[in-house]
C-alpha cells in the first residue's frame, strides 16, 4: 500500500544535505519517510494532526 502512493521530496529538504531529506505522501492521511531509506519505517499522521503540525511550523 505504501509503495503505491505518490511521494514528493519535502520543500524543507531543498538545498540541504542529501542524507537529511524526507519525502511526504498526502492522500487520505500524511506519510513521511526518509529519502535514503524509502523501504524503511514511515511516520503516519492523520489529516488533522498533519494540518496542526504544518500550522505550527
Amino acid at each position: 500500500m505504501v509503495a503505491e502512493r505518490t511521494w514528493r521530496k519535502s520543500t524543507y529538504s531543498n538545498g540541504g544535505a542529501p542524507e537529511s531529506c524526507v519525502e511526504v505522501s498526502l492522500a487520505h492521511n500524511a506519510l513521511v519517510r526518509d529519502t535514503k531509506n524509502a523501504s524503511g519505517d514511515v511516520l503516519a499522521f492523520s489529516t488533522p494532526a498533519w494540518r496542526a503540525l504544518i500550522n505550527w511550523l
